[in-house]
């Protein structure tokens, strides 16, 4: 009997663990989770809950629901990794020992890491929506602002961030919102970035761009934060600029898992380096590294552990049977991108080609369309939540390739 152990049961962790135990042989495999929560949380729907959106609590369910017949749920605080003894220590002495490990601990806002955030002002002027807790929070104080007004500032500490577009997301459904309730013009809203643009890419950047223009959402880049003075109600950057504000809506640094550092395994984030395309470990043959916790020079979102773990499995299967890993992962990702008044765009990209324009996931049919705001776009992100449960994390089998394709995309010069 040989020991696969994944830490992290969330998105690519389930998959995985869910996807394997149907294609290696029980008699041979032992599959085993550990997790320190027994709750799962439908991330992608945290954005909504600040403005009204759906019911919070529709949002976490049982781990136990998600994590399939014949899979064992640990839970439990890791410790740290002993990589040359294979084992994985928990927090209360017990240890389990692996022939292979998947790390897909995921990643973490971390308000601690800039000096005065978490000051008096946390959870009254400054808040965040990437926790159930805070995204609850910041709904109330959205209520409050609408009838106050004065200076939203949506914010980014630092790259890379759980879900690269949500920041930009809340920025667009902020301003839809407050023209919703007739209070737009009483509220300056300003978007606060360390890139030197909108977004990453070129195609992209330019699009969402404009997008702030039209919306009249000033855009301050390349703002390097180095504190927060909360006497002032200031943003102040490395380079000594202030942006001042009523409201602070902020993405802290993002870091992946403690343990990850304890056990010598991860980078100055926290993230495990890994071979971009298999997802080992650059350190040691038995280790691999899924979804937000590996170091993939790509977007850290659903669609990454997706596709990714659609490649880790084919390979992993090859390695169990001593066959060699000849699946490559190309950093597929797609992401719908809220825009406000029930629209969204859709990008589609990989390591190599930006988001570009064109229709998704059929050529000439569609129907979503890539970079332009349309409903049909905004009702697939809605969607995707039942697909989340139901599909995804059950491990069922999704239509679509892990490899990115160009059919139906355009570049900008064809047009």
């Amino acid at each position: 009997m040989r020991d696969l152990v994944v830490l992290g049961a969330g998105t690519a962790g389930t998959m995985v663990a869910n996807r394997l135990r149907r294609r290696l042989p029980r008699r041979e495999w032992r599959i085993t989770v550990v997790d320190h929560e027994v709750a799962h949380l439908y991330q992608p729907g945290l954005l909504f809950v600040p403005f009204g959106g759906g019911k919070a609590q529709k949002l976490v369910k049982p781990r136990k629901h998600s994590i399939g017949a014949g899979v064992e749920f640990v839970v439990g605080e890791v410790d740290r990794i002993e990589p040359a003894a294979r084992l994985v220590h928990l927090g209360d002495g017990r240890r389990l020992g692996y022939d292979f490990l998947v790390i897909a601990s995921g990643t973490q806002p971390r308000p601690d890491q800039t000096p005065g955030m978490l000051g008096e002002l946390w959870r009254t002027s400054i808040h965040e929506f990437y926790t159930y807790d805070g995204a609850i929070a910041l709904r109330e104080a959205l209520k409050d602002f609408a009838y106050t007004g004065g200076r939203l500032v949506v914010h980014i500490v630092d790259m890379p961030i759980k879900c690269p577009v949500a920041p930009l997301e809340f920025a667009f459904l902020a301003d839809a919102h407050l023209r919703a309730l007739g209070v737009r013009d009483s509220v300056e809203i300003t978007y606060v970035t360390p890139l030197s643009d909108a977004f990453t890419k070129p195609v992209a950047s330019a699009e969402l761009s404009s997008m702030l223009d039209d919306r009249k959402i000033a855009l301050e880049t390349d703002f390097m934060v180095e504190r927060i003075d909360g006497s002032s109600r200031e943003l102040v950057s490395y380079d000594e600029r202030r942006i001042p504000f009523d409201l602070l809506v902020t993405v802290p640094l993002n870091m992946g898992a403690d343990f990850v550092a304890r056990s010598g395994l991860g980078d100055e984030l926290n993230y495990v380096p890994v071979d971009r395309h298999t997802m080992r470990s650059k350190a040691y043959d038995t280790i691999f590294a899924l979804g937000d916790a590996a170091d993939l020079p790509t977007s850290k979102a659903g669609s990454v552990a997706h596709f990714s773990v659609d490649v880790f499995v084919e390979n992993f299967v090859r390695l169990a049977r001593g066959e060699p890993m000849n699946g490559s992962f190309d950093g597929h990702a797609n992401c719908f991108v809220e825009a406000g008044d029930d629209k969204a765009l859709l990008i589609d990209f990989n390591y190599d080609v930006e988001p570009l324009p064109g229709v998704y996931p059929l050529p000439t049919v569609g129907p979503l369309r890539l970079l332009r705001a349309t409903r049909l776009n905004h009702w697939g992100k809605l969607a995707f939540a039942w697909l989340y449960w139901h599909v995804l994390l059950p491990g069922r089998p999704l239509p679509l390739p892990a490899a990115m394709s160009m059919a139906g995309k355009r570049r900008p010069e064809e047009e």
